[in-house]
């Protein structure tokens, strides 16, 4: 227990006697038992020097068993004349049970038990019939107090190590990857989702259809091969939302929402179209979903577990960047600029001309590392929010790094009101950072042209320059890596291209082939627009 900790239970004990002494003596003189009274303010007297104790370094098993057998010896003393007093009794094993859990508060019950038997015995003698009645009965309400004081405990007590979190998390990740060796369908959702739907395609002559996952408390696509028109997608996606959030089978003449769970909630809504000509009543379309429903909940639980841990591992790697950020922040940051501090002192105290021009190209060069860092940091702290779509976050990265570094960076959204998966989007965002901000650093570009396509499940981020062009890579090194891995994690295709006449072209794209994606690169490859204000702006259609 931390010193935070004990300062909680030792304020919550001392309130605990505060009041209980106040109820007895309360109860004494409204009685007008004055033997009862008085031997309150002796408990009273014992109480407070227990509350001081608290504040003292005297260790808790002799504090405990001490406290506990004075309020014994004080209730056996007053037994003859009153049996008001006994409820006294009561408080020692919680105070102690918050202090020590259930051990502390069995110590404390055994103590004032034991002191009041034998000072009872040692007085007068035996107990009357009624004293041992009452005894028992506070006695029992004192246990049962004790054991709620050991709960609180055990329950708010705040960790002794403070690694205990991540040797359960190496617990459990252990556990998780011996699980793994025998998942037959690994944990990816795009080729579960595909295996969901090639079985419904099987057993029904669809045109189109479309396999949602749910997003928050929306739905988004993550395979999508439906055929209609926009209009007809549009009510599907209505259908969809409705049978996600009523879970049950919807059909309206030859369209069909399809809920399927895996017992903790729905997973996953299936929606399409008949053929056309197809009669729903004639083909049984009811029935055969409702059995397709049933067949398919192996797949439905592939699903959702992959959906969990694609959900972990961002929740993991968020929480290591914001670290690793908060390291670099206090830390290498913090230590750089004070070396910028001592090279200015140096500088004013400078022996020759030369020797202040190296001083100021070594002080440019620590602002300019320090300015990487604190963009780093910036890089590992920012996320697409729940708000804020995958297009408006690369803009509004592209207008930081545009006004801090001076290229213009002009960004063209092109976006679905329907959203990409959070693992898809945090992944696209951070590929579309990295390559903004290689052509800053090294390609010394006059203008970077983003276009950021999205219609779930298919994305698409071009990221071109007019600088150097693609150049051997460097030892130190490493952001194309990053960013293939980045991309091979959600399955998308990343590409890195010469631009015509100089330049690069970065592109990644996801759920589509890449045909699409050529296209867009020659678009790419035009001259570039000028931005004389040098400032980065958002173009959205």
């Amino acid at each position: 227990m931390n010193g935070r900790s004990t300062r909680q239970y030792a304020f919550l004990a001392a309130t605990t006697r505060l009041f209980a002494l106040i109820a007895l003596i309360t109860a004494s003189v409204l009685a007008k038992d004055s033997a009862a009274a008085l031997t309150m303010v002796s408990i009273g007297c014992v109480w407070l020097a227990a509350t001081a104790a608290e504040r003292m370094p005297i260790p808790r098993l002799v504090a405990i068993p001490i406290e506990a057998a004075l309020v014994g010896v004080a209730c056996a003393l007053a037994v003859p004349d009153t049996l008001q007093v006994l409820a006294a009794l009561t408080f020692p094993p919680f105070t102690a049970g918050l202090r020590r859990g259930t051990r502390g508060a069995v110590v404390s019950l055994a103590c004032e038990l034991l002191a009041l038997s034998l000072v009872s015995m040692v007085s007068y003698g035996t107990m009357s019939a009624e004293a041992s009645r009452t005894t028992l009965t506070w006695v029992i309400f004192s246990a049962g107090l004790g054991l709620i004081g050991g709960f609180i405990h055990a329950t708010y007590r705040e960790p002794i190590d403070p690694l205990d979190s991540y040797r359960d998390a190496q617990a459990l990740i252990r556990e998780l990857i011996g699980l793994s060796d025998g998942l037959s369908r690994g944990l990816e959702p795009v080729t579960i989702s595909a295996g969901i739907a090639n079985a419904v395609h099987d057993e029904l002559p669809v045109r189109g259809l479309v396999v949602h996952v749910p997003r928050f408390e929306q739905l988004t696509p993550i395979i999508n091969d439906h055929g209609g028109s926009a209009e007809q997608q549009a009510a599907a996606e209505d259908m969809a939302a409705r049978a996600f959030h009523q879970g049950v089978l919807l059909i309206d003449e030859s369209a069909f929402a399809l809920p399927l769970s895996s017992g903790a909630g729905t997973v996953a809504v299936v929606s399409g179209f008949l053929s056309p000509g197809l009669d729903p009543v004639a083909l049984g379309l009811s029935r055969t979903l409702g059995e397709l429903a049933e067949r398919l909940e192996p797949e439905v639980v592939h699903l959702d577990t992959a959906l969990l841990f694609a959900a972990f591992r961002d929740a993991a790697t968020a929480e290591e960047r914001r670290r690793l950020a908060r390291e670099m922040h206090d830390g290498v940051a913090q230590e750089m600029a004070s070396l910028g501090y001592l090279v200015d002192d140096m500088m004013a105290e400078a022996t020759s001309p030369e020797q202040a021009l190296r001083l100021q190209v070594l002080r440019e060069r620590l602002s300019s590392v320090v300015g990487e860092v604190r963009q780093s940091v910036r890089t590992l702290r920012t996320s697409v929010g729940e708000n804020e779509s995958l297009g408006q976050a690369i803009g509004s990265l592209a207008r930081h790094l545009s006004s801090t570094s001076g290229v213009p960076i002009q960004v063209t959204l092109d976006e679905s009101t329907q959203r990409l998966r959070p693992e898809v989007e945090a992944e696209l965002m951070r590929i579309a950072q990295e390559a903004m901000n290689n052509a800053v650093r090294h390609a010394e570009p006059s203008v970077i042209e983003v276009q950021c396509t999205v219609a779930p499940p298919r994305a698409e981020i071009v990221v071109s320059d007019d600088g150097h062009g693609v150049r051997g890579r460097r030892e130190d090194s490493h952001g194309l890596e990053i960013m293939a891995e980045r991309a091979r994690l959600i399955e998308g295709d990343l590409s890195v291209d010469a631009r015509e006449p100089r330049g690069t072209v970065v592109s990644v794209t996801v759920g589509g082939p890449r045909t699409e994606r050529q296209g867009r690169h020659n678009a790419a490859n035009q001259a570039p627009r000028q931005n004389p204000s040098g400032s980065g702006r958002v173009l959205q259609r």
